[in-house]
């Protein structure tokens, strides 16, 4: 029992540092719970155990909200709808169900870790004109996708919102960081509150991890002007598709 505090501990510890520095720490997470707990209890735990640094990312950028509020009031809703989707059909489906995609989440989500960079150098470059109303209607549609993606499993929503904020005509990464940032701890938390409700999360491991990530995150920034994040992003992109390996061989 002692051990499997310290394996799931260490994992909540790393992911926090992770998030502050490179993004994916539910990669880390999610496969350690994964030894422990079904599928679904693993995601649910992990959502929850993660949630405080999202909520505590989310205020960070108290000054760059007030700057974007217009979109935060296009993307609030649709984030939330989407969450709470993708939340109830983690829990409606038959446990099988998500066993056998988990394979190809964890694919997809070291996928769009790997192109984090990329994408980050498209969005630093790409004009932030103002969108037309179709843009944004499509961004909006693309959120609610977002969001039930993120309710149902969740890595690397980040990546995929900056994405598509670079076309809403947020003029700096600061306040997209910021949009991002409140969007994702509207998934996770109306997703760890439906997992609460459902009884699928195991509290034992999901409370001490909550701490571990908090430490995590503040060691993690204290750090993260010293270690370069695109070796701590190989680092979890590695573990990921191990992962993802080594669950395509348990199906």
């Amino acid at each position: 029992m002692i051990w499997n505090l310290v394996l799931v501990c260490a994992s909540a510890l790393g992911a926090g540092a992770v998030n502050a520095i490179a993004g994916g720490g539910t990669l880390l997470t999610f496969p350690s719970l994964l030894t422990l707990l079904s599928p679904v209890a693993a995601n649910a735990t992990s959502t929850m155990a993660l949630l405080p640094g999202s909520l505590s990312a989310a205020l960070g950028y108290r000054a760059e909200l007030r700057r974007a509020r217009h979109h935060l009031i296009l993307l609030w809703p649709t984030s939330l709808i989407g969450g709470i989707l993708g939340s109830l059909l983690l829990i409606r489906m038959p446990e099988r169900s998500f066993a056998s995609a988990v394979p190809w989440l964890l694919i997809t989500a070291s996928a769009l870790l790997l192109a984090q960079r990329p994408l980050q150098r498209y969005i630093g470059t790409h004009p932030h004109a103002r969108p037309r109303r179709r843009v944004q209607a499509a961004v909006m549609f693309f959120q609610l996708l977002v969001g039930v993606y993120g309710g149902y499993f969740g890595a690397g929503i980040g990546i995929l919102m900056l994405s598509s904020l670079a076309f809403m005509g947020i003029p700096d990464i600061h306040e997209m960081n910021a949009v991002k940032n409140i969007l994702a701890a509207t998934m996770n938390g109306v997703s760890a509150l439906i997992f609460a409700m459902a009884g699928v999360v195991a509290w034992r491991y999901a409370a001490i991890m909550a701490i571990a990530a908090i430490l995590g995150g503040y060691a993690g920034a204290r750090v993260a002007r010293r270690l370069k994040p695109s070796y701590v992003r190989a680092l979890v992109v590695t573990i990921g598709f191990i992962v993802a390996a080594w669950s395509f061989r348990s199906l």
